[in-house]
This record gives C-alpha cells, sequence and structure tokens, in this order.
C-alpha cells in the first residue's frame, strides 16, 4: 500500500506542561497501520499509558498482521486478541511502576490491507472516514456525552462544548478489562481520507472543515490550517491536539 497512500501527521502540546498524546504509523506494500493515543492520569502517567499503549500495538504486528490479513471471517476476534496483546506489553513496560494504576489511555487504531479497513477504538479519540462529498462515518464516543447524543438531548455541535465532555465511560488501562471496540469495513477506496485525531481535535472541527480536508487538493498544508484553528477555537482551553491524515490516492 506504500504508494497508495499519502499520509500526513501532527501532534501539539497546546497550552498543557506536557503533551500526553503519543502516535505512531507503518506503512509498507502490503499494509498500513496507524495508531493515536491521549494518556489520562497525573503528571507522567497519561504520557507513559499512551506511548506504552503505541509501543504494545507494534510490537504485535508482524504477528497479528499476518492472522489478520489470513482470518476472514474471524478478523474482528484477530483485532481483539491483537489489542489485548498491546495491553499486556504495556503491562511489562510499567514493570510495577506505581502510576499504572492510574495510567489510562484512549486508543484509536486503524489497520488498512487490499481487502479490509479494521479499527480499534476505547474512549473519546476517533477515527473518521470520508470521501470528497461527505463524512462516510466515525467512531462512536466511549463518553457521557455521546450517550446523551444518542438519545437526541444533545447535538454532534454541542459535544465540544459540552462540560462532561471529558467524561468517559470506557479508557485503557492494565488494571482494568475494558474492551475496545472492533469493527471491519470494506477496504480503502481511491480519493477516501481517513483522520485520526484525539478530542483536542475534533472537539473544536466542524463538518465544513473536516470535508475540507477530505477535498481532492487537500494536504499537509490545509491539516496545518486545520490544527491552527483548532487551537483558536479553544481560545485557552490548550488541550494536547494530535490528527493524523490518511488517504488513497
Amino acid at each position: 500500500m506504500r504508494n497508495e497512500l499519502e499520509v500526513f501527521q501532527l501532534t501539539s502540546v497546546g497550552d498543557r506542561e506536557m503533551n500526553q498524546d503519543c502516535l505512531a504509523q507503518f506503512v509498507s506494500d502490503d499494509y498500513a497501520l496507524f495508531v493515536v493515543a491521549d494518556g489520562l492520569g497525573g503528571h507522567h502517567a497519561g504520557e507513559k499509558a499512551s506511548q506504552y499503549f503505541c509501543q504494545g500495538i507494534f510490537k504485535q504486528a508482524s504477528v497479528y498482521q499476518k492472522l489478520l490479513y489470513n482470518s476472514g471471517d474471524n478478523a474482528k476476534e484477530v483485532l481483539a486478541e491483537w489489542v489485548t496483546a498491546a495491553i499486556k506489553e504495556m503491562e511489562k513496560l510499567f514493570a510495577g511502576d506505581a502510576k499504572a494504576v492510574d495510567s489510562h489511555t484512549t486508543c484509536v487504531v486503524l489497520y488498512l490491507d487490499h481487502n479490509i479497513a479494521a479499527t480499534a477504538h476505547c474512549g473519546d479519540s476517533r477515527i473518521y472516514r470520508l470521501n470528497a462529498k461527505k463524512v462516510l462515518w466515525r467512531t462512536k464516543d466511549h463518553s457521557l456525552i455521546q450517550k446523551q447524543l444518542d438519545e437526541g438531548s444533545i447535538t454532534e455541535t454541542d459535544m465540544g462544548l459540552h462540560p462532561e465532555q471529558n467524561q468517559l465511560t470506557r479508557s485503557i488501562n492494565i488494571l482494568k478489562n475494558t474492551a475496545a471496540e472492533i469493527n471491519i469495513y470494506p477496504a480503502i477506496e481511491k480519493g477516501e481520507t481517513f483522520i485520526l485525531c484525539t478530542d483536542g481535535f475534533w472537539e473544536f472541527i466542524k463538518e465544513k472543515d473536516l470535508l475540507q480536508l477530505a477535498a481532492p487538493d487537500s494536504g499537509i498544508n490545509e491539516l496545518k490550517k486545520a490544527a491552527k484553528m483548532m487551537h483558536f477555537r479553544a481560545q485557552g482551553k490548550g488541550d494536547n491536539l494530535t490528527v493524523q491524515w490518511i488517504r488513497c490516492m
């Protein structure tokens, strides 16, 4: 897939003292793998959780990619096992660190090959799939405000500014048996765009901004402009901001 995908990524500390977001990617001829994680917890705790999760996913990549490629109808189970293996690797990396108790992270994982697009997510980091005309879908947050959206008591636009925006119903932690949500979709098509991002990016983005990023002539300049716009709209809230942009050419 190396010659089929165009990929950009950005991360920013915002107004915070440290960046507890983490991102990673790998693109080969056969498959592509992208991860974004947003750490939660005390000083350094969230930073370690997000980094260790990304490391765990990629440490297991050579094994699970082969299993996933040949998994057929069992693709969901294989990706779920991959995420579980990553969490076990997190536990090894923490190596008894007392911070592990309070170290949580959200995550979004996107796996692409010529047969499928597979996603795993936990918390309120997101994956969007778009074409030039519309947002095809986004992952559904594991949060209180997502429940309110599903119930019809708030709108999509309300979510980023809602006082309960950071109240999650799921997150990754080595001491909790929290399952990521797994979904399998048709393979990426020419002209389609995937966006992986933390809440520091999506909470202030509007649909027209997303569609601009999916326009045929979009690229790194548009992504930089969007990131600057999100910081401006934050008006001092200044959360960490991380985004990965993937286009099938």
